[in-house]
């Protein structure tokens, strides 16, 4: 399966400045883990060889793990990212969960419906993927935007953090 497959059009003139696709190798060098930063403050900077060997890491995951960018091209620059993990289970006939982490968009960029652009991407993948539902973990300031991306809050979560 590939994700390049999923629906990533929104109406609008930005999707063909800002296409979506899959994370490159690279996209280091385009500000994709600075990008990321602004998730978490406290991140701290890769060089190439920590980049390379998580990329690797995660490409060996193959479909079971996407990292989706959203690369300007006029800046060349990454201004929007997220993720999706598939989990294998043995609950509902071995079914599959999409987990959809690290969803950010450049400050810059922001309120050009590239996060619902992303989002939309992620779930489509994961839907195609065979998952019966995806998942994913925000803030409460956040919440209004995932319900507009069709995400309904249930439960509560709970972290544990080493």
């Amino acid at each position: 399966m590939d994700g390049r497959s999923a629906a990533t059009r929104v109406d609008g003139d930005d999707d063909e400045l800002l296409p979506l696709r899959r994370l490159e190798i690279s996209d280091h060098a385009k500000g994709f883990v600075d990008l990321l930063s602004q998730l978490s403050p406290s991140s701290t900077p890769l060089s190439d060889a920590d980049f390379r060997a998580r990329f690797a890491d995660l490409a060996a995951l193959g479909d079971d793990h996407l990292i989706v960018v959203c690369e300007d091209r006029v800046s060349g620059r990454i201004v929007a990212t997220g993720c999706v993990f598939v989990e294998r289970k043995f609950l509902r006939g071995a079914g599959k969960v999409g987990h959809i982490e690290d969803v950010v968009v450049d400050a810059s960029a922001r309120g050009r419906h590239l996060g619902q652009r992303v989002v939309r991407y992620l779930t489509d993948y994961a839907k195609a993927a065979g998952c019966y539902k995806v998942i994913l973990d925000c803030s409460i300031e956040l919440r209004s935007f995932y319900e507009k991306c069709g995400f309904k809050e249930k439960d509560i979560q709970m972290a544990l953090y080493f």
